[in-house]
């Protein structure tokens, strides 16, 4: 055999090596889950762990929010906008954190100011 081979043997099974030594890494951490396949063999393999916090859900309702601003501001302008959020930071408890969260910023005047030039021409 040539050293080139030889060489190239030793790096497949450190690869292999290494992916074993990984996964079983994850499985001390993680725990395991046993399966047995078609052919009756039990196969071990890590357990997978999902994200405590739902981001994608939480990204959403920014997204949805962020949405309903725009709209509200290009459906009313921007006057009489802050004239509703001034009249909701003058309110009780949960009017003010509902002003908080609908107080104009660059996105929504942004967004706002496109959606009223396309959707709701003067």
């Amino acid at each position: 055999m040539t050293i080139g081979c030889l060489m190239a043997m030793d790096a497949s099974f450190n690869k292999r090596l290494v992916r074993v030594v990984r996964t079983h890494e994850r499985m001390r951490r993680n725990g395991v889950v046993h399966r047995v396949g078609r052919d009756g063999l039990i196969r071990s393999r890590p357990r997978l762990i999902r994200p405590r916090f739902p981001v994608k859900g939480a990204m959403i309702v920014a997204g949805l929010l962020l949405a309903f601003k725009a709209l509200l501001f290009a459906e009313l302008g921007a006057e009489a906008y802050g004239d509703r959020v001034a009249g909701l930071r003058d309110g009780m408890l949960l009017e003010r954190a509902g002003a908080v969260v609908m107080q104009e910023d660059p996105v929504t005047a942004a967004v706002g100011a496109y959606l009223a030039r396309t959707v709701f021409r003067p």
